[in-house]
């Protein structure tokens, strides 16, 4: 498989990284993985597979980092998080053409994300000045009772393949402020937007340790969740992905009683009344469901339409639907990308036909889109009902 030059499509080529980044080091590894673009099916990156000693070491360069970060003033920090923020908007562009290479969402919506990424930097960036203990009332009149805010210590984030540069800031910028370091596993399909990240904040003059990437393929990943959850080093673990995966991260954590966050998969339902207004509704629908091709955990999974103006509802939505431009991330309108790989693909095609086989009728798409690959036509579905795996 030919592997195409993504450097020569960055203004600023240090962006483009393949190896790991522990205690502010760019780390090779024996073996590595490939990523693909999901659009084209090429190679754009040959990242290194780090292992479960690589953990190990970014957890203890994360340990050693921890003192000194954790001494800055509120407005030291807040100092240097705005300048790694300022550097990721200066660097828009580029981030974005990372995103959408590797993620395959539309262009303009990949610049969305990193300007919605760089704002959970801005904010606490502003919010570390704000880290206040209390004094608080007390029914003795001989003891006085005060609350202090410290850092928990080391923290670790598992990340999502879906937004790839959000969910990293939104998990890093809190913990930085508060005076923690961080290790970070991003998913083995969107590392570069993870390592892009990490040059910014080095050259924003985040100190060596405090953030950690480490890159690794399937495989490897569980090796290493599993080290960063088996550390008593590591005080806090915040994942967002899967229900399956969070309930395995919780019972790895158990033994050494971490503090968790965990957002897993959800199952919004959007719910349109018969007294509803329908053309808002539609236009509800399709801010809520279509963006990254449907890949989103906050879009909605199910349509509970009222019997009365569900032929109203479908018939407009179809409508809309059917115009949506399907196309490559880098041509101009195009609104929906592939999906992120072939598994993603095949759990479309085993649903929809999971559906219609239960009676359910299509009402437009319901195919892979002619343009091939893993590009798959948006899609309404009615007649859906709780026995279908569609629904559940």
């Amino acid at each position: 498989m030919q592997k195409i030059d993504i450097r020569s499509l960055l203004k600023n080529q240090s962006l483009f990284k393949e190896d790991g980044f522990i205690n502010g080091n760019w780390v090779q590894s024996k073996t590595t993985f490939d990523v693909t673009n999901p659009a084209t099916d090429d190679l754009i990156a040959t990242v290194a597979n780090l292992t479960s000693q690589d953990a190990e070491l970014a957890i203890k360069s994360a340990e050693d980092a921890l003192p000194a970060w954790r001494s800055k003033t509120g407005k030291e920090r807040a100092i240097i998080l705005r300048k790694w923020f300022d550097l990721i908007v200066g660097n828009t562009q580029d981030l974005a053409t990372l995103m959408t290479l590797e993620q395959g969402k539309p262009l303009p919506e990949a610049a969305g994300e990193v300007v919605y990424g760089a704002s959970f930097v801005e904010w606490f960036a502003e919010e570390a000045k704000r880290v206040e203990g209390s004094i608080l009332e007390t029914t003795w009149s001989d003891k006085r009772m005060m609350v202090l805010k410290q850092p928990i210590g080391v923290c670790v984030a598992i990340t999502p393949w879906n937004f790839p540069i959000a969910m990293i800031t939104r998990k890093i910028a809190p913990a930085l402020a508060a005076g923690c370091t961080i290790v970070i596993k991003p998913a083995e399909l969107t590392p570069l937007s993870a390592l892009a990240l990490a040059e910014l904040a080095q050259q924003a003059g985040i100190p060596n340790g405090v953030i950690n990437i480490l890159t690794a393929d399937a495989n490897q990943s569980i090796a290493i969740g599993k080290t960063l959850c088996a550390s008593p080093t590591v005080r806090h673990l915040s994942f967002t992905g899967s229900t399956e995966v969070g309930r395995i991260l919780m019972e790895q954590c158990a033994p050494t009683v971490k503090k968790l966050a965990l957002e897993l998969g959800g199952h919004a339902p959007f719910i349109v009344f018969d007294d509803a207004d329908i053309d808002a509704a539609v236009s509800g629908a399709m801010s809520s469901k279509f963006r990254n091709s449907g890949q989103t955990c906050v879009c909605a999974n199910r349509f509970l339409v009222h019997a009365d103006v569900i032929d109203d509802f479908a018939a407009k939505l179809a409508a809309k639907v059917a115009t949506l431009p399907v196309g490559y991330g880098f041509e101009q309108g195009a609104q929906i990308g592939p999906l992120i790989d072939a598994a993603g693909l095949q759990k479309v095609q085993t649903l929809v036909a999971d559906a219609v086989g239960k009676g359910a009728s299509v009402v437009c798409g319901g195919a892979p889109d002619q343009r091939g690959g893993l590009y798959f036509q948006p899609t309404v579905i009615k007649g859906v009902r709780e026995d279908m795996r569609m629904m559940r």
